[in-house]
């Protein structure tokens, strides 16, 4: 099946970047919609239609020309073989992305839905002859595949083939891999796509209007607590309503996983999505501890600030996100927005600029907030013979900027490492994160620079200091919620108010003795789609966070040659592991200090507000 894959937008943050507030689009300008047609002309295509029939057809014949024969095949053969299997690979990650991205445009379209499942079951059913290419690979010892990496035809393809042989401990037998294959569209997929339209069809009564989930959500960073606080009950209330299917749903994808995970003796839950990031568990875990052991000079210190600024004793879970006083809430145009993060990319270096500018220049960014749209932001790298698309919820404040500045750093990591080709081009996670949040980091530091106002540069630290409190704390404490829920799991089903109790003992510790918890808060970790989609996904945020953080300290070191080094570390796609990324700029991300260098950079800022 295909290997690329949507990234999310920043903070995994539907609740501030979701579908229509209410507030006229008009206000903020002509907001520009995609045009998937660089994919398809549309569901019925006739170019569609042959490009999945030449596939299967392709695939067949693949399967009948190397199935049990990859063992003996000379380097160059071999090499030959892996180009093929890209090239049919593409095409199907050609077609599936157009669905995902229809889906996202509008995922309450019953049509659409069938459409996209239909893909799905087609991809699945080609794939499989497809299946075997991967599983004989691993079969090949390590000395007699490193004897034929001497080809310089075959070493061509040696990260790909690195990184395939990460998996090779866990691969099950032929048979097995098949089975497993083959029911995914009725295992978790199928209960992924329950989720996506529950949530995309439920309505929250609000103030005399049926609001979507995103919209409720949104209404979480009003200026008025009145507003807020209805929101969060009424968010609360439905929520509760439909408590039931999803823990069900949750139950169910952790159970599926356990039996995966068990069948293919990973040590715990969230060790497959390490080994699909490239980075050991012990640097994850030096992360995790890091971030906890940071809670109280980070989210509890700055929280216990924001409370005193608001006046209150006490914060509740529909005061976190709430505009500081005297906040200036002026609507921000989409061509102002534009400018901004453009002007900040080309400040940086004029070749990311040019990268950055042809996502404007051109149909390739949905920013419209309408209803039955994924809620949120994300990059679609879709595949290198085409281009990426953003989707995002464009409102005109300024995290929307920030998001804009996000998901075009991604979308610009994406285009130049295009040229490695569709089986080597995709980041893992904890790298994808790198050029998004580098990008929002250079466009922040942009405006605070312009900015000669005291207050207004205090607001904006503010800001920013949520922001990553958003993308560091709080998704560590996503992470942790993840792991308790599946080890937890492992011993029979959760219970809603077992889930609900984890939920709360996390956000607690996280977040600090600031917050008062209403009861509706524990069931607010239904709607995050992270823990549907991509389980133990929300670490990346942080490890991403926090590796820019260091990064931009060399950067604004002077550090010699720092733009050559950082465009090259993007170009490198997934060629590269992190070790080798960071090394050029005297980073180590297994050094227990390089953590550290990142909080330290949240920490600053809460310490400049601390002196305002």
């Amino acid at each position: 099946m295909p290997h690329q894959t949507l990234v999310f937008g920043p903070r995994g943050l539907p609740a501030t970047q979701a579908a229509d507030d209410g507030m006229p689009l008009g206000t903020v300008g002509d907001l520009p919609h995609w045009d998937l047609r660089d994919l398809y002309e549309g569901p019925d295509s006739d170019a569609l239609r042959t490009d999945l029939a030449q596939a299967e057809s392709d695939a067949a014949a693949f399967a009948a020309a190397w199935k049990g024969r990859l063992s003996e095949a000379i380097p160059a053969g071999l090499a030959e073989a892996i180009g093929e299997y890209q090239r049919i690979d593409e095409v199907l990650g050609r077609a599936a992305s157009y669905a995902q991205l229809l889906f996202a445009g509008d995922s309450s379209d019953a049509g659409i839905g069938r459409f996209s499942q239909s893909i799905n079951e087609r991809l699945t059913d080609i794939s499989s002859h497809l299946l075997f290419f991967s599983l004989e690979l691993n079969r090949i010892g390590d000395e007699e595949l490193s004897a034929r990496l001497n080809d310089s035809g075959l070493a061509v393809w040696g990260p790909f083939l690195r990184d395939l042989r990460v998996f090779r401990p866990h691969q099950l037998s032929d048979e097995i891999e098949q089975v497993l294959h083959e029911k995914s569209v009725t295992g978790a997929s199928a209960w992924s796509r329950l989720f996506d339209e529950t949530m995309a069809g439920l309505r929250i009564p609000l103030d005399g209007r049926e609001l979507t989930v995103g919209e409720a959500l949104n209404r979480l960073s009003d200026q008025d607590r009145a507003v807020r606080e209805r929101a969060a009950k009424a968010i609360g209330s439905v929520f509760g309503s439909n408590i039931k299917l999803f823990s069900l749903i949750t139950n169910t994808l952790a159970k599926d996983k356990s039996i995966t995970d068990s069948l293919r003796h990973y040590p715990r839950p969230g060790s497959y999505r390490n080994r699909s990031n490239m980075v050991e568990d012990e640097v994850v875990d030096a992360l995790v501890q890091a971030v906890t052991e940071d809670y109280p000079r980070l989210s509890h210190r700055y929280y216990a600030m924001k409370a005193r600024w608001l006046g209150l004793e006490k914060l509740e879970h529909w005061d976190r996100n709430a505009p500081l006083p005297a906040a200036d809430e002026r609507i921000i145009r989409w061509d102002e927005a534009t400018r901004q993060v453009l002007a900040a990319y080309e400040g940086f270096d004029p070749r990311m600029g040019e990268v950055a500018r042809r996502f404007f220049d051109n149909p390739w960014i949905d920013a419209q907030p309408v209803p039955g749209k994924a809620s949120g932001a994300f990059a679609h790298p879709t595949v290198p013979s085409v281009h990426p698309y953003l989707l995002l919820n464009y409102h005109g404040r300024a995290r929307d900027v920030m998001t804009l500045a996000h998901e075009l750093g991604h979308g610009v990591h994406q285009v130049l490492a295009a040229p490695h080709g569709y089986l080597m081009s995709g980041t893992p996670l904890t790298l994808a994160e790198t050029a998004s949040v580098f990008g929002e980091m250079l466009t922040f530091r942009a405006l605070l620079d312009a900015e000669t106002d005291p207050e207004r540069r205090r607001l904006m630290l503010a800001a920013k200091v949520e922001d990553m409190l958003n993308t560091v704390v709080r998704q560590i404490a996503f992470y942790r919620f993840e792991t308790l829920v599946h080890d937890e799991r492992k011993s029979g089903e959760l219970l809603p108010e077992r889930i609900g109790a984890i939920w709360r003992q996390v956000q607690t510790e996280s977040l600090g003795p600031a917050f008062n918890f209403t009861p509706d808060y524990d069931l607010y970790w239904t709607y995050v789609p992270h823990f549907i989609h991509s389980p133990f996904y929300v670490y990346a945020y942080a490890f991403g966070d926090c590796l820019v953080n260091a990064l931009y300290g060399v950067f604004t070191s002077g550090h010699a040659g720092f733009q050559d080094k950082y465009l090259d570390m993007l170009r490198a796609g997934g060629t590269m592991r992190h070790r080798e990324l960071l090394a050029p700029f005297g980073l180590d991300a297994a050094d227990p200090g390089f953590w550290r260098k990142g909080l330290d950079v949240i920490a600053g800022f809460i310490d400049e507000l601390e002196r305002a």
